[in-house]
């Protein structure tokens, strides 16, 4: 199989009824990097018992702002769960030492540099914080498709602004079921094979 180095990037996962790992059952990722080499993704929906004060406590930034204080950290995914990372809009101005832009769509930024701007309000305007990513090896991840562990979901980069920022976490697998054009309940966990 041969695909352009960005062949499901900046496009939703959506988890399938099927899908028996814990880590990813009824979860949305966030494709951020998917080449011959493997993909990478943020999941966007499952929001942890940590907040952000909490967490810039952890690694010494003073956050003072209010509506950010309560904000939870998400579960990224399963892979260096202590690792943070921040999925952000795009923007022409500020560049942090570590990011990663996703053409046509969002930004994610693994520097500290980021939270730093958060901190002192100077930070991207939407963003959502994670800790660990999900992560395949080359052919693991068109392998799960195939046997109907996930379907991918291409939409605009305002829809998954929307989706990711605006919708509250209980309801992005609903919302970015809704893009498919059919009823997500009659979808099947069982492969089909003719």
């Amino acid at each position: 199989m041969s695909f352009s180095a960005d062949h499901l990037a900046n496009q939703f996962l959506i988890a399938m009824p099927g899908m028996v790992d814990p880590n990813f059952a009824g979860s949305v990722i966030y494709l951020f990097e998917h080449t011959e080499r493997g993909a990478m993704g943020l999941v966007v929906n499952r929001p942890t018992e940590l907040d952000l004060a909490t967490l810039f406590d952890k690694i010494e930034l003073k956050l003072e702002i209010a509506p950010l204080l309560e904000q939870p950290v998400y579960f990224g995914g399963p892979v260096q769960v202590e690792r943070g990372f921040v999925l952000h809009e795009s923007s022409p101005s500020p560049s942090y030492s570590s990011s990663l832009i996703i053409p046509g769509g969002l930004t994610m930024t693994t520097s500290k540099d980021v939270l730093e701007d958060v901190a002192i309000g100077n930070g991207p305007r939407k963003f959502l914080m994670t800790l660990g990513y999900a992560g395949w090896s080359a052919g693991q991840l068109e392998e799960e498709i195939t046997l109907n562990g996930w379907m991918n979901v291409p939409l605009s980069c305002q829809q998954m602004i929307n989706i990711i920022f605006d919708t509250p976490s209980s309801q992005r697998y609903e919302k970015a079921m809704s893009h498919l054009g059919f009823d997500p309940s009659h979808l099947s966990g069982e492969a089909g094979h003719a």
